[in-house]
Parts: structure tokens; C-alpha cells; sequence
């Protein structure tokens, strides 16, 4: 019941509240409802939700992204 979806665009310019080139969308879907989401979503910049939790999120490089939300996702699965 657990998916996991993974967007991330190269942007000709950073987006609103980023300081790189890339809008990205990482999200872990369980039992139909999103659990977790790394994003920079336009005017929030770079964050994380962890069920209805938002917080900031660093981004050094896109490695570093992959694997924190990897490492992430051990909290939601067996």
C-alpha cells in the first residue's frame, strides 16, 4: 500500500525562495494519503512535510537530497 514518486526539474530560473536550479517534488504515498513530501514549493522555498508537520529543509545538492529522503522514508515503512 506505499509508493514513493520522485520529480525534480532542471528551471532556467531558481524558483522563488531557492538558491539552485532544480524544482523538485519527492513524496511517499501510503495507504492512499501523502505521509511525506520534500519540496520548494514557489514563495516557501526549500521544506519537508512529515504528516501535517512543515519544516525547513536545507538543500546542499541533489545527492543530498535523495538521501536524506531515502533515510526519511525508513520512519514510514516495516
Amino acid at each position: 500500500g506505499a509508493f514513493v514518486e520522485v520529480v525534480i526539474w532542471h528551471v532556467p530560473r531558481k524558483v522563488l525562495g531557492s538558491h539552485h536550479p532544480y524544482k523538485y517534488s519527492l513524496a511517499l504515498i501510503r495507504d492512499g494519503a501523502c505521509v511525506l513530501r520534500y519540496d520548494n514549493e514557489a514563495g516557501k522555498g526549500d521544506h519537508r512535510h512529515i504528516g501535517c508537520q512543515q519544516a525547513p529543509y536545507h538543500f546542499t545538492d541533489l545527492d543530498a537530497l535523495l538521501r536524506d529522503f531515502r533515510a526519511a522514508i525508513k520512519d514510514f515503512l516495516p
